[in-house]
């Protein structure tokens, strides 16, 4: 490992394990019945995702990625940053081509990666740190529901939150999490947000519900994992992906649908479920925004709108606002 890596962990495998409990006592314990989309991500489910991101109905990380393209030169040079941070890294692949804009300015001297899986976070800054041998990582391992305070300070930072990963939040836990931010930064630092916009409803539609069935298998994993950590015995087979748009939330909602009358056991936690025919049970929300909803978001959490960019066919926003 390089003297200029560092990781550092604050989430511990136990943790994750009574979260993953909590969250499936809760959700399968309600109506409509519910898991969070942040169970998806196993191996398997990273890796479908990743076949998501290249398929012909999903448009959001290419286009993302061409925002990126066109755009972050201005981006790094009005942020002035000397660290850049990024909640939920992943691979950081579309975050090298924010670095490479920023190390051009001279300022650039610590990239700071924040997420939850500690093998993957090692490896993408191990791979990024033969990128950039100069260049200072320190990679966090945590919740960033949580463990925000935990991001080091110093310098003059633009923390980057790509992906449209803040849609998967409805508008409450949006604002306490972009509070968050706000109280993680300090005063001149900077906001870099991706935001996927609101667009015809069928375009929609199909990037979550793709022709090939990639998304179906993507939002079945999530049994798999619950089977897998915590004894259920879900037939994921019995469970249709149903992709909708609600039109008046502004959002794309993932669903599995139950095909017949079935009971499901979780043995780990002692719990049966039991769901009727047509029963659907919530995997995910994806929210889309317009500008105005955005600024007025930003603005609510401490920030001021200092840039707005998007791809060129204006699919998805990069913003970049202002600590107050």
């Amino acid at each position: 490992m390089s003297d200029l890596l560092t990781l550092t962990t604050h989430l511990r495998p136990e943790e994750l394990d009574v979260a993953l409990r909590r969250d499936v006592r809760e959700g399968l314990s309600r109506r409509p019945r519910s898991l969070p989309p942040k169970w998806f991500y196993d191996a398997a489910g990273s890796e479908l995702f990743d076949q998501i991101t290249r398929l012909p109905e999903y448009y959001p990380t290419e286009a993302e990625r061409a925002a990126l393209v066109a755009h972050a030169a201005e981006i790094v040079d009005g942020a002035r940053c000397t660290t850049v941070l990024e909640l939920g890294s992943g691979s950081s692949d579309k975050t090298r081509t924010l670095l490479d804009a920023a190390q051009a300015t001279g300022r650039l001297e610590r990239y700071v990666p924040f997420d939850v899986s500690e093998a993957a976070l090692r490896d993408a800054a191990e791979r990024l740190a033969e990128r950039y041998p100069d260049l200072r990582i320190d990679a966090v391992v945590g919740d960033f529901d949580r463990h925000l305070s935990r991001l080091p300070g110093g310098g003059r930072r633009m923390l980057a939150f790509l992906g449209g990963t803040i849609g998967n939040y409805p508008p409450g836990p949006r604002a306490a999490l972009l509070e968050a931010i706000a109280a993680t930064l300090e005063p001149g630092d900077s906001l870099l947000l991706g935001t996927d916009l609101v667009k015809d409803p069928a375009r929609l539609v199909a990037a979550y519900d793709d022709a090939a069935g990639v998304t179906a298998e993507f939002n079945r994993n999530v049994l798999r994992v619950v089977n897998r950590e915590l004894g259920a015995d879900f037939v994921p087979e019995r469970f249709e992906h149903v992709a909708i748009w609600n039109a008046e939330a502004a959002w794309i909602e993932m669903w599995l649908r139950s095909s017949v009358d079935q009971t499901v056991h979780v043995a780990e936690l002692g719990l049966q479920v039991d769901f009727t025919a047509g029963e659907s049970l919530l995997t995910e929300i994806s929210a889309k925004f317009l500008r105005p909803g955005v600024e007025a978001e930003l603005d609510a959490a401490g920030f001021d709108l200092a840039g707005w960019w998007t791809d060129p066919a204006g699919d998805f926003a990069l913003s970049r606002s202002v600590r107050r």
